[in-house]
Protein backbone atom coordinates (compact mmCIF):
# COMPACT_ATOMS: atom_id res chain seq x y z
CA UNK A 1 0.00 0.00 0.00
CA UNK A 2 1.57 3.37 -0.99
CA UNK A 3 1.13 6.68 0.82
CA UNK A 4 -2.48 7.34 1.76
CA UNK A 5 -4.45 9.45 -0.72
CA UNK A 6 -6.02 11.56 2.01
CA UNK A 7 -2.63 12.44 3.47
CA UNK A 8 -1.28 13.22 0.03
CA UNK A 9 -4.22 15.60 -0.42
CA UNK A 10 -3.38 17.19 2.93
CA UNK A 11 0.28 17.80 2.12
CA UNK A 12 -0.11 21.53 1.41
CA UNK A 13 -2.06 22.01 4.65
CA UNK A 14 0.47 20.07 6.72
CA UNK A 15 3.31 21.96 5.03
CA UNK A 16 1.70 25.24 6.08
CA UNK A 17 1.58 24.02 9.69
CA UNK A 18 5.21 22.97 9.49
CA UNK A 19 6.39 26.30 8.10
CA UNK A 20 4.48 28.23 10.74
CA UNK A 21 6.28 26.17 13.39
CA UNK A 22 9.57 26.78 11.60
CA UNK A 23 9.02 30.55 11.72
CA UNK A 24 8.32 30.42 15.44
CA UNK A 25 10.91 28.13 17.06
CA UNK A 26 11.00 27.61 20.81
CA UNK A 27 13.60 25.98 23.03
CA UNK A 28 13.56 23.19 25.59
CA UNK A 29 10.48 23.32 27.84
CA UNK A 30 9.54 26.86 26.77
CA UNK A 31 7.46 25.59 23.85
CA UNK A 32 4.30 27.35 24.97
CA UNK A 33 3.18 28.66 21.56
CA UNK A 34 3.97 25.33 19.88
CA UNK A 35 2.17 23.30 22.54
CA UNK A 36 -0.86 25.59 22.42
CA UNK A 37 -0.96 25.30 18.63
CA UNK A 38 -0.78 21.51 18.82
CA UNK A 39 -3.48 21.29 21.50
CA UNK A 40 -5.81 23.61 19.56
CA UNK A 41 -5.45 21.56 16.39
CA UNK A 42 -6.03 18.27 18.21
CA UNK A 43 -9.27 19.67 19.64
CA UNK A 44 -10.23 20.99 16.21
CA UNK A 45 -9.67 17.51 14.76
CA UNK A 46 -12.11 16.03 17.28
CA UNK A 47 -9.72 14.04 19.47
CA UNK A 48 -11.56 12.33 22.30
CA UNK A 49 -9.23 13.79 24.91
CA UNK A 50 -6.49 16.43 24.82
CA UNK A 51 -4.26 16.82 27.86
CA UNK A 52 -1.71 19.59 28.24
CA UNK A 53 1.12 19.98 30.73
CA UNK A 54 2.42 16.40 30.69
CA UNK A 55 6.14 16.66 31.44
CA UNK A 56 5.68 20.41 32.02
CA UNK A 57 4.73 21.44 28.46
CA UNK A 58 4.00 18.18 26.65
CA UNK A 59 0.67 17.51 24.95
CA UNK A 60 -1.16 14.19 24.52
CA UNK A 61 -4.19 13.62 22.33
CA UNK A 62 -6.26 10.45 22.53
CA UNK A 63 -8.18 9.16 19.49
CA UNK A 64 -10.48 6.18 19.88
CA UNK A 65 -11.24 3.83 17.03
CA UNK A 66 -14.68 2.89 15.77
CA UNK A 67 -14.61 0.06 18.28
CA UNK A 68 -12.50 -0.68 21.32
CA UNK A 69 -12.88 -4.40 21.87
CA UNK A 70 -9.11 -4.81 22.14
CA UNK A 71 -8.58 -2.25 24.92
CA UNK A 72 -5.19 -1.59 23.32
CA UNK A 73 -3.42 1.79 23.18
CA UNK A 74 -0.58 2.60 20.78
CA UNK A 75 1.56 5.69 21.41
CA UNK A 76 3.06 7.82 18.63
CA UNK A 77 5.61 10.45 19.65
CA UNK A 78 6.96 13.62 18.03
CA UNK A 79 9.30 16.24 19.52
CA UNK A 80 8.52 19.97 19.43
CA UNK A 81 11.62 21.94 20.50
CA UNK A 82 14.14 23.81 18.38
CA UNK A 83 17.86 24.62 18.81
CA UNK A 84 19.85 27.72 19.84
CA UNK A 85 21.23 28.24 16.33
CA UNK A 86 21.20 31.31 14.08
CA UNK A 87 19.41 30.24 10.89
CA UNK A 88 21.25 30.72 7.58
CA UNK A 89 18.80 29.23 5.08
CA UNK A 90 17.44 32.51 3.68
CA UNK A 91 14.05 30.86 3.29
CA UNK A 92 10.88 32.99 3.17
CA UNK A 93 9.64 31.12 6.25
CA UNK A 94 12.96 31.30 8.14
CA UNK A 95 12.98 31.78 11.90
CA UNK A 96 11.62 35.09 13.10
CA UNK A 97 13.65 34.77 16.29
CA UNK A 98 17.40 35.32 15.84
CA UNK A 99 19.41 32.63 17.59
CA UNK A 100 16.62 30.05 17.56
CA UNK A 101 16.03 27.62 14.72
CA UNK A 102 14.34 24.33 13.89
CA UNK A 103 17.65 22.83 12.80
CA UNK A 104 16.75 19.23 13.60
CA UNK A 105 13.39 18.89 11.86
CA UNK A 106 11.20 18.76 14.94
CA UNK A 107 8.86 21.13 13.13
CA UNK A 108 8.45 18.41 10.48
CA UNK A 109 8.02 15.68 13.10
CA UNK A 110 5.27 17.64 14.84
CA UNK A 111 3.50 18.51 11.58
CA UNK A 112 3.56 14.91 10.30
CA UNK A 113 2.07 13.58 13.52
CA UNK A 114 -0.58 16.32 13.46
CA UNK A 115 -1.45 15.26 9.91
CA UNK A 116 -1.75 11.64 10.98
CA UNK A 117 -3.88 12.68 13.97
CA UNK A 118 -6.29 14.56 11.73
CA UNK A 119 -6.56 11.58 9.39
CA UNK A 120 -7.08 9.08 12.23
CA UNK A 121 -9.69 11.29 13.89
CA UNK A 122 -11.57 11.55 10.58
CA UNK A 123 -11.47 7.86 9.61
CA UNK A 124 -11.15 5.96 12.92
CA UNK A 125 -10.55 2.83 10.89
CA UNK A 126 -9.03 0.90 13.79
CA UNK A 127 -10.04 -1.00 16.90
CA UNK A 128 -8.47 0.43 20.02
CA UNK A 129 -7.02 3.83 20.84
CA UNK A 130 -4.02 5.89 19.82
CA UNK A 131 -2.20 8.42 21.98
CA UNK A 132 -0.41 11.08 19.93
CA UNK A 133 2.43 12.38 22.12
CA UNK A 134 4.05 15.78 21.53
CA UNK A 135 7.18 16.13 23.64
CA UNK A 136 9.20 19.18 24.72
CA UNK A 137 12.92 19.42 25.47
CA UNK A 138 14.39 16.61 23.41
CA UNK A 139 17.49 18.72 22.71
CA UNK A 140 19.27 18.16 26.00
CA UNK A 141 16.39 18.69 28.42
CA UNK A 142 15.25 15.06 28.81
CA UNK A 143 11.64 15.94 28.05
CA UNK A 144 10.97 12.28 27.27
CA UNK A 145 12.00 11.32 30.79
CA UNK A 146 9.87 14.15 32.22
CA UNK A 147 6.79 12.89 30.39
CA UNK A 148 7.38 9.31 31.55
CA UNK A 149 7.85 10.46 35.16
CA UNK A 150 4.63 12.45 34.81
CA UNK A 151 2.73 9.24 34.08
CA UNK A 152 2.65 9.22 30.27
CA UNK A 153 2.67 5.44 29.88
CA UNK A 154 0.48 4.49 32.82
CA UNK A 155 -1.99 7.39 32.69
CA UNK A 156 -2.88 6.76 29.05
CA UNK A 157 -2.50 2.97 29.21
CA UNK A 158 0.06 2.88 26.39
CA UNK A 159 1.09 -0.69 25.58
CA UNK A 160 3.65 0.09 22.85
CA UNK A 161 5.16 3.33 21.58
CA UNK A 162 6.84 4.45 18.36
CA UNK A 163 9.02 7.39 17.36
CA UNK A 164 10.42 8.82 14.13
CA UNK A 165 13.26 11.11 13.04
CA UNK A 166 14.12 12.56 9.66
CA UNK A 167 17.45 11.53 8.16
CA UNK A 168 19.41 13.81 5.79
CA UNK A 169 21.20 11.74 3.17
CA UNK A 170 18.48 9.08 3.13
CA UNK A 171 16.33 9.61 0.02
CA UNK A 172 12.82 10.99 0.49
CA UNK A 173 10.39 8.08 0.48
CA UNK A 174 12.86 5.74 2.20
CA UNK A 175 13.01 4.47 5.78
CA UNK A 176 15.77 2.94 7.91
CA UNK A 177 15.66 1.11 11.22
CA UNK A 178 17.50 -1.52 13.25
CA UNK A 179 16.67 -3.69 16.28
CA UNK A 180 18.61 -3.33 19.51
CA UNK A 181 20.82 -0.34 20.40
CA UNK A 182 20.16 2.34 17.77
CA UNK A 183 21.17 5.71 19.28
CA UNK A 184 24.03 6.09 21.77
CA UNK A 185 24.14 7.03 25.43
CA UNK A 186 25.41 10.61 25.74
CA UNK A 187 27.56 11.65 28.70
CA UNK A 188 29.41 14.96 29.02
CA UNK A 189 32.39 16.01 31.11
CA UNK A 190 33.96 19.32 32.17
CA UNK A 191 37.46 19.52 33.71
CA UNK A 192 38.56 22.60 35.66
CA UNK A 193 42.37 22.50 35.88
CA UNK A 194 44.38 24.62 38.30
CA UNK A 195 48.14 25.08 38.38
CA UNK A 196 50.53 27.95 39.00
CA UNK A 197 50.67 30.71 36.46
CA UNK A 198 53.65 32.82 35.56
CA UNK A 199 55.88 34.35 32.91
CA UNK A 200 56.27 32.28 29.75
CA UNK A 201 60.06 32.88 29.89
CA UNK A 202 60.28 30.99 33.20
CA UNK A 203 58.14 27.82 32.79
CA UNK A 204 60.14 26.02 35.50
CA UNK A 205 58.57 28.36 38.03
CA UNK A 206 55.02 27.42 37.03
CA UNK A 207 52.64 24.47 37.01
CA UNK A 208 51.64 24.78 33.38
CA UNK A 209 47.94 24.05 32.81
CA UNK A 210 48.33 24.30 29.02
CA UNK A 211 50.79 21.41 28.94
CA UNK A 212 48.69 19.57 31.52
CA UNK A 213 45.55 19.98 29.41
CA UNK A 214 47.35 18.95 26.21
CA UNK A 215 48.58 15.76 27.86
CA UNK A 216 45.05 14.95 29.06
CA UNK A 217 43.55 15.49 25.61
CA UNK A 218 46.02 13.11 23.98
CA UNK A 219 45.86 10.47 26.72
CA UNK A 220 42.06 10.38 26.67
CA UNK A 221 42.34 8.95 23.16
CA UNK A 222 43.78 5.76 24.67
CA UNK A 223 40.43 4.99 26.31
CA UNK A 224 39.06 3.81 22.97
CA UNK A 225 42.33 2.49 21.55
CA UNK A 226 43.59 0.63 24.62
CA UNK A 227 40.79 0.16 27.18
CA UNK A 228 37.78 -0.76 25.04
CA UNK A 229 37.18 -3.98 23.12
CA UNK A 230 37.76 -3.00 19.47
CA UNK A 231 34.48 -4.72 18.55
CA UNK A 232 32.56 -2.26 20.74
CA UNK A 233 31.50 1.22 19.61
CA UNK A 234 32.72 4.01 21.88
CA UNK A 235 33.55 7.66 21.14
CA UNK A 236 35.50 10.00 23.42
CA UNK A 237 35.67 13.53 22.00
CA UNK A 238 37.22 16.65 23.51
CA UNK A 239 35.25 19.54 22.08
CA UNK A 240 36.63 22.55 23.94
CA UNK A 241 39.96 23.56 25.54
CA UNK A 242 40.23 27.05 26.99
CA UNK A 243 42.72 28.84 29.21
CA UNK A 244 42.24 32.06 31.16
CA UNK A 245 44.95 33.95 29.24
CA UNK A 246 45.33 35.09 25.63
CA UNK A 247 48.69 36.76 26.17
CA UNK A 248 51.80 35.55 24.33
CA UNK A 249 53.98 35.72 27.41
CA UNK A 250 51.72 34.36 30.15
CA UNK A 251 51.39 30.76 31.29
CA UNK A 252 47.78 30.54 32.54
CA UNK A 253 46.92 29.37 36.00
CA UNK A 254 43.64 27.77 35.00
CA UNK A 255 42.27 25.83 32.04
CA UNK A 256 39.00 24.13 31.17
CA UNK A 257 38.38 21.05 29.05
CA UNK A 258 34.95 19.91 27.85
CA UNK A 259 33.93 16.84 25.94
CA UNK A 260 31.51 14.00 25.42
CA UNK A 261 31.48 10.20 25.67
CA UNK A 262 29.16 8.09 23.50
CA UNK A 263 28.47 4.40 24.15
CA UNK A 264 25.86 1.73 23.47
CA UNK A 265 26.66 -0.90 26.10
CA UNK A 266 26.21 -0.08 29.83
CA UNK A 267 29.45 -1.91 30.71
CA UNK A 268 31.42 0.09 28.14
CA UNK A 269 29.77 3.25 29.46
CA UNK A 270 31.03 2.53 32.96
CA UNK A 271 34.53 1.58 31.77
CA UNK A 272 34.84 4.78 29.74
CA UNK A 273 33.78 6.91 32.72
CA UNK A 274 36.18 5.17 35.13
CA UNK A 275 39.14 5.34 32.73
CA UNK A 276 38.50 9.02 32.00
CA UNK A 277 38.46 9.89 35.69
CA UNK A 278 41.62 7.87 36.35
CA UNK A 279 43.52 9.41 33.45
CA UNK A 280 42.55 12.94 34.41
CA UNK A 281 43.34 12.70 38.12
CA UNK A 282 46.66 10.87 37.65
CA UNK A 283 47.85 13.21 34.89
CA UNK A 284 47.03 16.32 36.90
CA UNK A 285 48.74 14.85 39.96
CA UNK A 286 51.85 14.04 37.94
CA UNK A 287 52.10 17.69 36.84
CA UNK A 288 51.51 19.00 40.34
CA UNK A 289 48.15 20.58 39.65
CA UNK A 290 44.59 20.07 40.85
CA UNK A 291 41.36 19.34 39.03
CA UNK A 292 37.62 19.49 39.57
CA UNK A 293 35.85 16.97 37.35
CA UNK A 294 32.15 17.37 36.56
CA UNK A 295 30.63 14.25 34.97
CA UNK A 296 27.14 14.80 33.57
CA UNK A 297 25.28 11.57 32.75
CA UNK A 298 23.11 12.13 29.68
CA UNK A 299 20.52 10.11 27.85
CA UNK A 300 20.79 6.33 28.00
CA UNK A 301 21.26 4.35 24.82
CA UNK A 302 18.04 4.07 22.83
CA UNK A 303 17.23 0.39 22.32
CA UNK A 304 14.59 -0.77 19.83
CA UNK A 305 12.56 -3.82 20.85
CA UNK A 306 12.91 -6.75 18.44
CA UNK A 307 9.20 -7.45 17.84
CA UNK A 308 8.17 -3.83 17.49
CA UNK A 309 11.10 -3.09 15.20
CA UNK A 310 10.10 -5.90 12.85
CA UNK A 311 6.54 -4.58 12.88
CA UNK A 312 7.66 -0.98 12.20
CA UNK A 313 9.73 -2.17 9.24
CA UNK A 314 6.73 -4.09 7.91
CA UNK A 315 4.57 -0.97 8.09
CA UNK A 316 7.23 1.18 6.42
CA UNK A 317 7.42 -1.37 3.59
CA UNK A 318 3.66 -1.07 3.10
CA UNK A 319 4.04 2.69 2.68
CA UNK A 320 7.26 2.93 0.68
CA UNK A 321 7.80 -0.57 -0.73
CA UNK A 322 10.25 -3.19 0.63
CA UNK A 323 13.15 -1.92 -1.48
CA UNK A 324 12.91 1.49 0.22
CA UNK A 325 13.26 0.15 3.78
CA UNK A 326 16.65 -0.63 5.31
CA UNK A 327 16.03 -3.01 8.21
CA UNK A 328 19.53 -3.19 9.74
CA UNK A 329 21.02 0.25 9.25
CA UNK A 330 24.16 1.38 11.10
CA UNK A 331 23.76 2.50 14.68
CA UNK A 332 24.02 6.25 15.36
CA UNK A 333 26.38 7.89 17.85
CA UNK A 334 23.95 10.78 18.40
CA UNK A 335 21.62 10.73 21.39
CA UNK A 336 17.82 10.56 21.54
CA UNK A 337 15.70 10.85 24.65
CA UNK A 338 12.98 8.65 23.21
CA UNK A 339 15.23 6.15 24.99
CA UNK A 340 13.35 6.88 28.23
CA UNK A 341 10.02 5.97 26.65
CA UNK A 342 11.48 2.74 25.28
CA UNK A 343 12.75 1.88 28.75
CA UNK A 344 9.20 2.28 30.07
CA UNK A 345 7.34 0.58 27.23
CA UNK A 346 8.12 -1.71 24.25
CA UNK A 347 8.44 0.13 20.96
CA UNK A 348 10.65 1.18 18.07
CA UNK A 349 12.19 4.26 16.50
CA UNK A 350 12.50 4.67 12.73
CA UNK A 351 14.19 7.15 10.39
CA UNK A 352 12.44 8.72 7.39
CA UNK A 353 14.40 10.08 4.44
CA UNK A 354 14.99 13.84 4.25
CA UNK A 355 16.90 13.76 0.97
CA UNK A 356 20.05 15.65 0.04
CA UNK A 357 19.89 18.39 2.68
CA UNK A 358 22.32 19.88 5.16
CA UNK A 359 22.88 17.77 8.25
CA UNK A 360 20.77 18.27 11.35
CA UNK A 361 22.05 20.91 13.80
CA UNK A 362 23.45 22.91 10.88
CA UNK A 363 22.36 26.54 10.27
CA UNK A 364 21.44 25.68 6.66
CA UNK A 365 19.39 22.59 7.50
CA UNK A 366 15.75 22.46 6.39
CA UNK A 367 13.13 19.75 6.67
CA UNK A 368 12.03 18.51 3.21
CA UNK A 369 8.26 18.89 2.94
CA UNK A 370 8.15 16.15 0.30
CA UNK A 371 8.74 13.71 3.17
CA UNK A 372 5.46 14.68 4.84
CA UNK A 373 3.13 12.21 3.05
CA UNK A 374 5.52 9.33 3.79
CA UNK A 375 5.94 10.10 7.49
CA UNK A 376 2.26 10.83 8.09
CA UNK A 377 1.20 7.73 6.13
CA UNK A 378 3.59 5.61 8.19
CA UNK A 379 1.93 6.79 11.40
CA UNK A 380 -1.57 6.17 10.10
CA UNK A 381 -0.72 2.79 8.59
CA UNK A 382 0.98 1.70 11.80
CA UNK A 383 -2.21 2.28 13.80
CA UNK A 384 -4.51 0.67 11.24
CA UNK A 385 -2.23 -2.36 10.81
CA UNK A 386 -1.56 -2.87 14.52
CA UNK A 387 -5.21 -2.47 15.51
CA UNK A 388 -7.32 -3.39 12.47
CA UNK A 389 -10.96 -2.42 12.70
CA UNK A 390 -13.26 -5.14 14.02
Amino acid sequence: MPIKNRLSEMQAEITAWRRDLHENPELMYDVHRTAATVAAKLREFGCDDVVEGIGRTGVVGVIKGKTDTRGHVVGLRADMDALPILEATGLPYASKTPGKMHACGHDGHTAMLLGAAKYLAETRNFDGAVAVVFQPAEEGGAGGEAMVKDGLITRFGIKEIYGMHNSPGLPVGHFSIKPGPFYAATDNFTLHLSGKGGHAAYPHRTVDTTVMASQIVMTLQTIVSRSIDPLESVVVSVTSLRTESDAWNVIPERAEIRGTVRTFDPTMRKIAEERLKTIVTSTVQAFGGTVTLDWEPGYPAMVNAERETAFAAEVAAKVAGPAAVETNCPAIMGGEDFAYMLQACPGAYIQVGNGNTAEVHHPEYNFDDEAIPFGASYWAELVETRMPSA
